[in-house]
């Protein structure tokens, strides 16, 4: 519950501190005295946005304070500068807005005048019954199985795409890999090629060249014919012996060289397929943007896996559908099971709404949740949730916002908020003129509703009805004094004769 709201510099209150009380409070005061004023700072305080206009005028920050008591006292401030910079703390520690809001949706519920136009928006409808049917682990199952669905959905289409693309570029692809497996590249082979072109493109130089050396070391005047001239005596034996290996040296160079001579030759035909072949690999090289006959291969290697990826794009494909089957199949289930949930409550949410209505003045009231399958999944489910209305007598259902009153609507408001108060265990209830568009004897229900409702849990009230204001076991005037400085805004709690006194006030207005 809501036990203490502390606000300094906000619009017209320069300082304010007020303890609130368990059961049922209403807040009165005449038009324009700060009763908004007030719930504004509330709101500021639970996270709503901040905006610099409201620091009161010549003052640098407002603080507003409020200390909340559950199984503990749970502090939360709000900081705001005039420079626009705002902080938020809980207990003393820095929060961000988020998780300032978070918290607030855990310790009160305000219902401002504008809410009430929330019945006829859809997600709301669907919370309200949500709220009722209490069916948290249903809904979180739910939202597993919608994340999971959507994301196979995802993954197959952009595997799809990207199948597409690559199909597209398949029968270039096998062109460049049967091109580079035709050519039967070869680790080293340009090197090669290239040596054989150059005896080939100069066998006569090489023949001739081959020719002298033969000459020079087999010829008459020979190199192996002037050492055998060479007779030493014993005293030389050493030369003698290194005379004979250098023979044996020369003898076998000159073996070497005859081979070289008989294996050279012109072979036009053999430079024309040599010559070809290195056109060949360079324009390749070219083509591919590469420098050597390894990268080639390399290339070549990774052509070959993109035509395997090509042939396992369908398996894959079909691999995935089946996940996405599998995956909107247990959708189904989760839908069907969140459907079951709201399907069970929605018979007791029209039966008790309709004898609240009834109670706050709309005699032949009837009112029905309709639950109607949608085409399509949402992040709610697989529902179309409709709060359908009747304000008269043989009058056919309707949907709400289409043909309730604004008076209408605010009871219908109430008398939900009084049933989902009788579920969620909401520790605070703020009606911002709830009972706005009625009087008399309908006004002094709506009072007793809300007095009901606080037997379980706090409810403050803001009101301009007598009706209403009678039936608070605690009663806050907000009021405005004027000082030489500015006009400010006061907040008190009246005393039991005060209270009666103030409630004649508003009735003889």
């Amino acid at each position: 519950m809501l036990k203490h709201l502390h606000i300094r510099n906000y619009a017209l209150i320069t300082h304010l501190d007020i303890d609130f009380h368990e059961g049922f409070s209403v807040m009165t005061g005449e038009t324009g005295a700060g009763k908004s004023i007030i719930l504004g700072a509330l709101n500021l305080v639970m996270g709503a946005r901040a905006d610099t206009k409201t620091i009161t005028e010549g003052e640098d920050k407002c603080i507003i304070e409020a200390t909340f008591l559950q199984d503990e006292e749970v502090i939360v401030r709000r900081e705001l500068n005039v420079n626009g910079r705002s902080r938020s703390f809980v207990n003393d520690e820095v929060v961000t807005q988020t998780e300032l809001r978070t918290l607030a949706h855990q310790l009160i519920d305000i219902h401002s005048q504008h809410e009430s136009l929330l019945i006829g928006d859809d997600l709301f409808q669907i919370q309200i019954v949500d709220t009722i049917a209490n069916n948290q682990v249903e809904r979180d199952a739910y939202a597993v199985a919608y994340e999971q669905y959507n994301d196979k959905v995802q993954e197959l289409r952009k595997y799809q795409e990207r199948a597409a693309r690559a199909q597209s570029d398949a029968d270039y692809v096998a062109f460049q890999w049967q091109q580079l497996e035709d050519a039967r590249l070869q680790v080293g082979e340009i090197e090669n090629l290239e040596e054989e072109e150059y005896r080939l493109s100069h066998a006569e130089e090489i023949q001739a060249s081959l020719a002298a050396a033969l000459q020079q070391l087999d010829g008459d005047h020979g190199a192996l014919s002037m050492i055998h001239l060479v007779r030493l005596d014993e005293a030389d034996a050493v030369l003698s012996e290194r005379i004979d290996s250098v023979e044996i040296e020369l003898k076998d160079i000159l073996s070497d060289i005859q081979r070289l001579y008989d294996r050279t030759e012109r072979d036009p035909q053999r430079l024309e397929e040599v010559q070809e072949r290195i056109s060949l690999l360079q324009t390749l090289m070219k083509k591919h943007r590469v420098q050597t006959i390894e990268e080639l291969i390399s290339l070549h290697e990774e052509l070959g896996a993109q035509m395997q990826q090509l042939a396992n794009y369908d398996e894959d494909i079909t691999r995935l559908k089946e996940e996405v089957d599998r995956a909107y199949e247990q959708l189904i289930r989760a839908a069907d099971s969140l459907t079951l949930t709201r399907q069970a409550v929605k018979e007791t949410i029209s039966s008790q709404l309709i004898v609240d209505m009834q109670r706050l003045g709309v005699k032949h009231a009837n009112v029905a949740v309709q639950i109607m399958p949608l085409d399509d999944f949402t992040p709610q489910g697989k529902d179309d949730v409709q709060f359908m209305f009747a304000a008269n007598l043989n009058q056919s259902l309707r949907r709400v916002a289409d043909v309730a009153s604004g008076g209408e609507i605010s009871r219908l408001m109430l008398c939900i908020k009084a049933l989902i108060a009788s579920v969620n265990g909401l520790p605070t209830i703020v009606f911002d003129e709830i009972d706005t568009g009625v009087s008399g004897a309908v006004a002094s229900q709506m009072g007793d509703i809300m007095r009901q409702v606080a037997a379980s849990r706090q409810v403050i009230s803001i009101t301009h009805l007598p009706q209403v204001a009678i039936k608070g076991e605690h009663h806050y005037l907000v009021y405005k004094e004027d000082t030489d400085l500015r006009t400010e805004t006061h907040i008190r709690i009246l005393t039991a004769d005060e209270h009666r006194a103030e409630v004649e006030k508003m009735r003889s207005v």
